[in-house]
This record gives structure tokens, C-alpha cells and sequence, in this order.
């Protein structure tokens, strides 16, 4: 019997078939195991790496993978393989809270058309990660609405605590961190727009933090599906210079409908001087609808973009 074809990636966006994946890995400095995780997404056909930021100062990695349903979670699980071979959580990982070598892997559909099979991919991501040793953790609607900011709280220590003595138990894999690699954070979800705001000097860190508490959801500005943290960055591109720190406000957008990233933008510059923004990942193109001209927004690419080129 012939072997069954074998999947192209689709180059549209609208595709019925195309699913997303961003993992993110708490490694953001050895280059080596950073394409060692890359290239292990990349080794099935069918799927893609269409994007890689790193980050020093968070210590992480985010990959945007694009596959087929039915066959993205085999890319998925090379990877976390690469990255439980090249990531020990024993050493120091950062800023960026984590519990996970691969600490967060969601399933993206772009639209509610492929809900239902983005869910069926991150369910079956679930028991095969759990397979390779993982405590895996739903979060989001899968997880009855439990979010990543509880599940981290305190880091991987706090997480081994209570699954030793609170009774917390995973939704797949077994009942202990891997002793090298902890726990993964797995999600079916919509577009996430993970977009960070550099604050123009003298703005310090504990103005970040105030600017941070304000804008995010429950904030006195209270933007809605904004999670917010104030940062200060050792390694900012081209804007940390003779050692100085730069301020800066790290956002995730849950619903860039809702809240697009002018909005954000606008209502963090009531507060201080936006010198830069940065985008991790690939947001859709509607995410930047209205976004002023003048501001620098490093690494902008859309999804629609990357696509297009195949």
C-alpha cells in the first residue's frame, strides 16, 4: 500500500487546515540550544518554523509553528524533546516566570472555525508530552479557566510543593516535575499578542511596575485581557547604552479586537514616553490597525505576512 501524501503547509491564513503553535522555551542565550529546539520543529513536513524571537534578559524563547491539523503535535513533541535535552531548570533562567525547560506550548486557532480542532491537537499534545516524563497542566478553557500566572506562582519549587502535599495533580504525565525539565503549560486559544513597551529615559523600573499595574485588567485603567509586569532590561536592543537599564512594561493582549495595540499603546503613554515597542511572535495583521506611524515596533511581522512567502 502507498504511504499516504504527505501534507503541504498552507500559505493562507483563512486556510480551514492551518493550525499555530507558539512554545515557549526558558532558554534565551545559548544559541546552540536554541537551534537545537528550532530545528527539531522543523523536521516534519508539514510544519514550519515561520518565526523565532529570544530574549537574554527574560532568558526565552518563543517559536511560532504552523502545521496541519493531525500532524503539528508530532513537530511539537520533537521539540520538546530538543528542549528537555538542551534546558536544565537547575541553573539560573531569568526574568521571565516559568515552571517548564518547554514551560508554556498553546494551540492557536485563528478563527472559531478551527476551535474544534485546535482542542483535539493540544488534547493529543497533552498525553504525548505527559509520555516524555512531563507533568502537563491545561490552563484556559481546557483547563476549567485556571490561568498560567497561578500555575507558575512561585516557579517550578512551588509548583513540585503542591503537587507533593495540596493535591494538585496534572492532566497528563506523572505526579512530580521532571527533575530537569518541570512541568509544561498546555492551551487551545485564540491569538495572543505578547508586545512589549519600552519606557523613553528617566523612567525606572518602579515606574514600569506602577505603569504595569495600572494598564492591565483590574488596574485604574483597566484594559480588558491585559496582563502587565514592569521589567528592567540589562540588554534592550539598541537602547541600553553604557550599562544603563531600560524601563520596561511587558504585556500580553488576550483579544487584540478588544484591546488593539494603538489602544495599549496610547493608554501607557498617558504615564510616561513610549521610547520602542517590540512584538514576540507573529500577531495578524488587524492587531496593528491604527498603530501610530512614528513609533518603532521591532520585529514587526504579521502572520499573514510570513505565510505568504511559503
Amino acid at each position: 500500500m502507498p504511504a499516504p501524501p504527505v501534507p503541504t503547509l498552507p500559505t493562507d491564513a483563512a486556510d480551514p487546515r492551518l493550525l499555530v503553535a507558539v512554545p515557549n522555551v526558558s532558554e534565551g542565550r545559548d544559541r546552540s540550544a536554541i537551534e537545537a529546539v528550532g530545528r527539531a520543529y522543523g523536521i516534519f513536513s508539514g510544519a514550519r518554523v515561520l518565526d523565532v524571537h529570544s530574549d537574554p534578559d527574560h532568558h526565552r524563547t518563543v517559536h511560532t509553528v504552523a502545521g496541519v491539523a493531525g500532524g503539528l503535535c508530532d513537530a511539537l513533541v520533537a521539540g520538546a524533546e530538543a528542549a528537555i535535552a538542551n534546558v536544565d531548570l537547575r541553573t539560573p533562567r531569568g526574568l521571565h516566570p516559568h515552571v517548564g525547560a518547554l514551560d508554556v506550548c498553546p494551540v492557536v486557532f485563528l478563527d472559531e472555525a478551527r476551535r474544534g480542532a485546535a482542542i483535539l491537537e493540544a488534547l493529543a499534545l497533552g498525553d504525548a508530552l505527559g509520555r516524555l516524563g512531563l507533568p502537563v497542566f491545561l490552563y484556559g478553557d481546557l483547563g476549567d479557566g485556571r490561568t498560567r500566572a497561578e500555575l507558575r506562582r512561585g516557579g517550578v519549587a512551588a509548583l513540585a510543593e503542591r503537587m507533593a502535599t495540596d493535591g494538585l495533580r496534572p492532566d497528563f504525565g506523572p505526579a512530580a516535575p521532571h527533575p530537569t525539565a518541570g512541568a509544561v503549560l498546555v492551551a487551545a486559544r485564540p491569538p495572543l499578542l505578547a508586545f512589549n513597551v519600552e519606557l523613553a529615559a528617566p523612567a525606572t523600573v518602579e515606574h514600569a511596575r506602577a505603569i504595569a499595574a495600572a494598564v492591565r485588567e483590574g488596574g485604574a485603567d483597566g484594559l480588558p485581557g491585559v496582563r502587565a509586569i514592569g521589567l528592567g532590561l540589562e540588554h534592550a536592543e539598541g537602547l541600553a547604552a553604557g550599562g544603563a537599564t531600560v524601563a520596561q512594561v511587558s504585556c500580553n493582549v488576550e483579544d487584540h479586537r478588544r484591546v488593539p495595540l494603538a489602544e495599549l499603546v496610547r493608554v501607557i503613554a498617558r504615564h510616561a514616553p513610549v521610547a520602542a515597542c517590540e512584538v514576540v511572535g507573529l500577531p495578524p495583521a488587524a492587531a496593528f490597525d491604527g498603530f501610530p506611524d512614528h513609533l518603532v515596533v521591532r520585529h514587526r511581522r504579521t502572520i499573514e505576512e510570513v505565510l505568504a512567502v511559503g
